[in-house]
């Protein structure tokens, strides 16, 4: 049977690869070199004010980790391996000073073979090169153009300059007998009516062997479906069986998220297990289609080509995909842990996310996270680690992804939660300059159809008819949000949001007290991205707060104000963008989560794991079915006409039953009825449009008012609106 066993490691760094480390420290696998250099000096918490600054010339020095084995006695026919999956960023391995593996890219796993080279006590050197660098200035994104090394670490607007080096991914030795599966993969074929499916296995073994394969393919209940077995005679081997009404894997929402499990037995010649795979499946046909009357669009000649599609099918039945965009939950990738993912998957489950748009800026995430998602029923779009540069395609590069980007496709292919591949992120924008012609992306759309055919492939976000923005809660010509995508009409929103900063509490945790309060440039607020992050006064945008609500006094009220804006703002996009449905077919916000604590940006849980007030207000539309309302503004004040339109927002798979929505006004201690709207039954994931009401604002004492939505005998579909009450006149010329 496979046996593990982990290695004793320490780290030290030098000026010359070829030159011993004057100092060597314990060394925690997975990990990073920076965190294990600054655990032995004592430095301070990277989150805490500038802290993070130290770190800086550790991008530039060569780091070496030493590996003490302990190799376990081999049996007959045993063979030892050092196996990693995935080292940062460009490494060599050395044994007794001789080179045996030499790579770059972190996402390409690798092992190496040690029988009868190494024993006991022997140490293997990996060494990690600084980071890649396509020029020496600017400091910035850029100098990733020419590796596929992830473009955030290099410096964003929710993220410092902080570059991870090192073993990210779990490395050890392992022990397997001389044949073993190299891997297993299940795939399959489904029929058009979806009541049947071809289901194949592909067994890679490590030599043909004189036992037999066993393959045992079980439903969600855990009952045997398919029972095959063979011999092991070759070092390729094919299985296949039919599967007669399989239960199929849906999104959050649509259904269940069956799993089908796959166990391959490797059986000696006395039928013993001597090596075991197990892996998951979900039967699943996806598809990127047009929207209903998309090609029905009247087109003057001369004509250009209708929006391209983005509605997403998942096994015949149009999809609208509301979640988020998802960025790395940590700076450091090799301290993710299964711990870090759940937590955080488990909020976007929670709040009726159905899709996860993985950030091309960021790393491609541990096998745990598809994991989780293809359990919780999570779409992923899922980029290369593309962004907001011009990839060159020079020779090297173009064979460093390549590589990578096959091995990620080869990856992650078989989980049931990736639906789209795409090249990476606005690489069609005049800061990438990029076209659909650069060899970087026509080599990804051919890696894309030669390994995995059956998955859509866009070139980048956005394309034609796709949206990116806005990201504040006002213009500079002082249009809100209500109004902006009100007026829009895109295809699908892939990214937009509304900034806000976490509870008070946590900013206390890393913003030194004489900086708390009031927020000033030049301070923690700065570094940790509240202020000139896009714009000189992003993400706290102090201006548009102070025209809404004047200066605030003190920090909780400071931060009370501008939560309620991000929550306000979103719950509108995301409504809004599901009331022009079919039309769009995706709502997206920028961003789900963030690496490490910022003081106010476009994020909806804040570091490590917790939600902000938008949160819930994102949850809250995001539901199934609601009654909802479009709202012209967010301040109002005495004498004006309140005028929501009412509708109920239907994306469930299921029809809805007639009802009557009552729709009340909060001023203070006051309701007041605004009037009530019967509605009818309404088709599955289908919409229905309301009246408008009309409503004079009387004098109120009071800064807020809540536009309630009750219905009747159906409370989980009541709504809640917060908006502004103000006597003092708005501010011409709001900046944002």
């Amino acid at each position: 049977m496979v046996r593990k066993s982990e290695l004793k490691w320490t780290v030290g760094w030098s000026r010359d690869p070829d030159a011993a480390p004057a100092k060597r420290v314990p060394a925690a696998v997975p990990g990073a070199v920076q965190l294990d250099w600054a655990a032995a000096e004592g430095w301070g918490d990277y989150c805490c004010a500038d802290n993070f600054r130290q770190y800086a010339w550790m991008e530039d020095v060569y780091w070496s980790y030493l590996g003490e084995m302990d190799i376990p006695d081999l049996g007959p026919g045993e063979r030892v391996l050092f196996v990693s999956k995935g080292v940062d960023y460009r490494l060599q391995v050395r044994h007794h000073g001789r080179v045996i593996h030499d790579q770059e890219g972190m996402f390409t796993p690798f092992e190496i073979d040690l029988t009868g080279r190494a024993q006991s006590g022997d140490a293997l050197e990996v060494l990690v090169f600084p980071a890649p660098k396509s020029h020496a200035e600017p400091a910035d994104r850029s100098q990733a153009n020419q590796s596929c090394k992830p473009a955030v670490s290099y410096g964003w607007d929710f993220h410092p300059r902080l570059i991870p080096l090192g073993i990210w991914e779990e490395t050890y030795l392992e022990v397997r007998p001389v044949c073993h599966v190299r891997d297993a993969e299940v795939g399959y074929r489904l029929a058009d009516d979806l009541s049947r499916a071809d289901v194949s296995l592909h067994v890679d073994l490590s030599e043909p062997g004189e036992g037999k394969i066993r393959w045992t393919l079980s439903d969600p209940s855990g009952s045997a479906v398919i029972q095959r077995e063979t011999l092991a005679a070759s070092q390729t081997v094919t299985l296949s069986a039919p599967l007669d009404r399989p239960e199929l894997w849906w999104p959050n929402g649509q259904g269940d998220p069956a799993l089908y499990t796959s166990v391959v037995e490797l059986l000696d010649a006395s039928r013993e297990v001597v090596h075991r795979s197990q892996s998951r499946v979900g039967f699943r046909r996806v598809r990127l289609v047009m929207a209903p009357a998309a090609w029905d669009v009247p087109m003057d000649v001369p004509a250009t080509r209708c929006p391209p599609p983005i509605t997403l099918e998942i096994n015949g039945r149009p999809i609208f995909c509301k979640g988020s965009n998802w960025v790395a939950p940590e700076i450091f990738p090799g301290t993710i842990t299964p711990e870090t993912y759940r937590a955080l998957l488990d909020l976007a489950k929670q709040a009726n996310l159905n899709m996860l748009r993985s950030w091309g800026g960021a790393v491609v995430n541990k096998d745990a996270f598809f994991e989780m998602c293809d359990e919780r029923g999570i779409l992923l779009w899922q980029e290369f680690p593309l962004a907001c540069n011009r990839y060159e395609g020079t020779e090297g590069y173009l064979a460093v992804l390549d590589r990578e980007s096959r091995s990620i496709l080869r990856r992650l292919r078989r989980h049931a939660s990736v639906a789209i591949w795409c090249g990476g992120n606005e690489l069609f924008n005049p800061w990438s300059r990029m076209t659909d012609q650069d060899a970087a992306l026509r080599l990804l759309n051919r890696n894309c159809f030669d390994l995995d055919p059956e998955r859509p492939f866009l070139a980048t976000s956005p394309l034609m008819g796709i949206g990116h923005g806005c990201y504040v809660f006002k213009t500079m010509d002082g249009r809100e949000v209500f109004e902006i995508f009100a007026a829009a009409s895109c295809t699908a929103y892939a990214e937009f949001g509304c900034p806000g900063p976490p509870s008070a509490d946590a900013l206390r945790r890393f913003i030194p007290p004489a900086e708390l309060f009031p927020p000033r440039p030049g301070t923690a607020w700065e570094t940790h991205h509240a202020i000139a992050a896009l714009q000189p006064n992003s993400h706290l945008t102090l201006d548009i707060l102070e025209d809404y609500f004047g200066p605030a006094e003190y920090l909780e009220q400071l931060v009370e104000w501008a939560q309620w804006l991000q929550a306000e703002g979103l719950r509108f996009i995301f409504e809004e963008a599901r009331r022009q449905k079919p039309a769009c077919g995706m709502a997206l916000n920028w961003c789900f989560n963030e690496p490490w604590p910022a003081a106010a940006n476009l994020s909806i849980v804040a570091w490590p794991c917790e939600p902000k007030p938008a949160y819930y207000a994102v949850a809250g539309s995001l539901r199934p079915v609601l009654a909802g309302a479009r709202i012209g503004k967010f301040r109002w004040s005495a004498g004006e006409v309140f005028d929501p339109e009412l509708w109920i927002l239907n994306d469930s798979p299921d029809p809805q039953p007639p009802g009557r929505v009552e729709a009340l006004l909060r001023m203070g201690a006051d309701e007041m009825p605004l009037g009530a709207w019967d509605f009818p039954p309404l088709e599955a994931n289908t919409n229905q449009r309301g009246p408008v009401l009309s409503f004079p604002l009387p004098e109120a004492h009071t800064d807020r008012m809540t536009l309630i939505l009750r219905v009747a005998d159906r409370p989980e579909l009541d709504s809640h609106y917060h908006l502004l009450y103000s006597r003092r006149p708005p501010r011409d010329g709001t900046a944002s």
